[in-house]
């Protein structure tokens, strides 16, 4: 991974961190390379440039890379666990291609099969975690030996990165599996038993204030894939509404708001973007730093992790058709008179099992065609989309996965974001991963403002989250000029807006809230926009997770067996074998590999304890 787009510097001390099998727990290393090609003793590294090649290694672990895991579970997306799990997405492709995910997506997550997923992504993680605490123990004995290695602001700069980076790591286990083990750099023992929830919480609170204090309030070197001060506090304020800390993110995320650098992008179709003046936006707090055609062969510094997630043969992209958003997905996006989300206001808005295309007038937020790809609609600027029975389709197996095609991960073919090299290049691409971003941020303050009763607060973040996705919609895409154009205000109604005449393939329509008067209201109003906003980013299922298991079965039981109208398991009839969701889905099982390992010695008790019900 790379710091920032074409630094080639940085890409080069990554393999800095490849040799050294021992601080990173790369046991088969030597297994894999039958000549080895050389190392790098403790005494090598022990310089400025160890240490900062040393922590490039910990950033690389934020994405996959085929040379270190055996599938897509590592994803920085958590398209996997965050959306096909949920509501969001089908695993799509055909019923055959990466198998795992179909017990994944039917909560069959006790199997082998889910297993091989499952860990993969905690070994992700905390191989995130090791390479975090080995760049500061690196960090600590060189700054120890030499102090004129780093200067106090570099050196405590390189030590708030590494800092908030285990934090980063450990959250993304917690999201996950809740009771994780908890890693420090001065931590010799790796049997350690986990730690119930809130503890883990703690810890991440207490290392992210560290990274807040020890951090500047500008990316250091003024590369912007590396936090800042504020990112960490950004990254604080998520975490306490996830625990559910409301008052106290509510003091974190409000000073992030008003004195922190960032903003919403002047338009939804810049947020997700290949363009290189999109990249690192003010919208963006953290994301995966892609980058294609940077001299890596294989174009492994790109976006690895989404290369299964774009349109099928049929496409310029050629392959593979997998995170294919639900019919469920598509219908939330129509709206009401007002240009409200019809799902809060019909019993039906899921009724319709139709292939939502081209032409169809239905009323719908603009950011459907930002997030998902329908037939007959433009592609950003590659051209309409294709569904068909024949081999031209842009789908792999409608039956399987329904008709819609990932787009939020796709690059525009004016952007040059495409990598030259690497199998199936053309899904290769310098898109960067949001892995939080300011409306997150913002939705989830009117989150903690609808639990501590604020609802006119709550009303002004979604109304500003609405005021932007009304800028712009899905242009013809003949070009890079037209790839969105503006919408226009309803004459009728000023809480309005709407498309012009030059848009002939949709109606889109996005109005304002009244002030909300319940909490209620409120809470489904704030719900509804998160999932608007922030569909297909892997997030869903974490949200769900997080209203409650009442709230998490009634929506996963309602998507499969029926709500709005509508039942997934009539529309994709493999659905009809899930698992129902039950208490025990509100956290994934930890890989039963993991817990053998974690017998100290090999034998005996394991130190690591199995989730309840798995």
């Amino acid at each position: 991974m790379k710091i920032v787009l074409k630094n080639r510097l940085l890409v080069g001390t990554a393999v800095l961190t490849l040799a050294t099998g021992g601080l990173y727990g790369c046991s088969d290393f030597l297994d894999k390379n039958a000549i080895p090609q050389g190392s790098l003793d403790p005494t090598t590294l022990a310089n400025k440039a160890g240490v900062e090649g040393t922590l490039i290694g910990a950033y690389r672990s934020l994405d996959c890379t085929p040379t270190t895991q055996a599938n897509w579970g590592c994803a920085a997306s958590n398209w996997v666990w965050g959306g096909v799990a949920a509501d969001d997405a089908y695993k799509g492709s055909d019923s055959g291609d990466q198998p795992p995910i179909n017990d994944i997506e039917g909560y069959n997550w006790g199997t082998g099969n889910a297993e091989l997923y499952l860990n993969v992504k905690w070994r992700t993680v905390y191989e995130g975690v090791v390479r975090s605490n080995a760049t500061l123990n690196l960090l600590k004995a060189v700054r120890t030996a030499d102090p004129t290695q780093f200067s106090v602001a570099d050196g405590n700069g390189a030590e708030g990165e590494a800092i908030f980076l285990r934090a980063h790591y450990h959250f993304e286990a917690w999201r996950m599996w809740g009771n994780i083990p908890y890693y420090r750099e001065a931590d010799t023992d790796f049997n350690k038993p986990n730690e119930a929830s809130a503890a883990v919480v703690t810890d991440i609170l207490k290392d992210l204030d560290s990274a807040v204090k020890l951090l500047g309030p500008a990316p250091r070197n003024g590369q912007k894939g590396r936090p800042s001060s504020w990112t960490a506090k950004a990254y604080k304020g998520r975490v306490q509404v996830y625990a559910g800390q409301y008052a106290a993110a509510i003091l974190t995320l409000q000073d992030v708001r008003n004195n922190g650098p960032y903003g919403l992008e002047t338009s939804f179709d810049k947020v997700w973007s290949g363009f290189q003046s999109n990249t690192n936006g003010p919208e963006t707090i953290w994301a995966y730093q892609a980058s294609a055609n940077d001299g890596e062969p294989n174009g492994e510094n790109a976006n690895f992790g989404e290369r299964l997630n774009f349109p099928y043969s049929g496409s310029h992209f050629g392959c593979c058709g997998f995170n294919q958003p639900s019919q469920n997905l598509v219908n939330f996006y129509k709206v009401d008179a007002l240009g409200l989300p019809l799902a809060l206001s019909s019993a039906t808005w899921n009724a319709s099992d139709a292939q939502f295309q081209a032409g169809d007038m239905t009323p719908v937020d603009p950011r459907v065609d930002y997030t998902v790809g329908r037939n007959g609609v433009p592609y950003k600027d590659w051209g309409p989309v294709k569904v068909t029975t024949g081999s031209d389709s842009w789908v792999r197996d409608i039956g399987n996965g329904g008709p819609y095609t990932p787009k939020k991960n796709a690059h525009e073919k004016a952007s040059g974001a495409e990598s030259g090299s690497g199998w199936q290049n053309t899904q290769l691409n310098s898109v960067n991963i949001h892995l939080y971003r300011y409306a997150d941020l913002l939705l989830l303050l009117a989150e903690a403002m609808v639990e501590t009763n604020d609802l006119a607060g709550a009303t002004t973040i979604v109304n500003q989250i609405r005021t932007r996705a009304g800028a712009t919609a899905q242009g013809p895409g003949t070009g890079a000029s037209d790839i969105a154009v503006a919408l226009i205000p309803d004459p009728a109604n000023p809480l309005l807006r709407t498309n012009p005449a030059s848009i002939t393939w949709a109606k889109y329509e996005i109005g304002l809230y009244p002030v909300f008067t319940s909490q209620a209201q409120a809470r489904a109003a704030v719900r509804a926009e998160r999932r608007l906003e922030l569909a297909m980013e892997g997030q869903r299922f974490f949200d769900l997770r997080r209203y409650g298991l009442a709230d998490a079965t009634a929506a996963i039981s309602g998507y499969i067996n029926g709500i709005g109208g509508g039942q997934e398991k009539t529309r994709r009839t493999y659905k009809q074998f899930a698992v129902a969701f039950a208490a025990k889905h509100m956290l994934y099982p930890i890989p039963q590999t993991q817990i053998d390992l974690s017998k100290p010695g090999g034998t005996g008790a394991s130190t690591l304890t199995q989730n309840t019900g798995w």
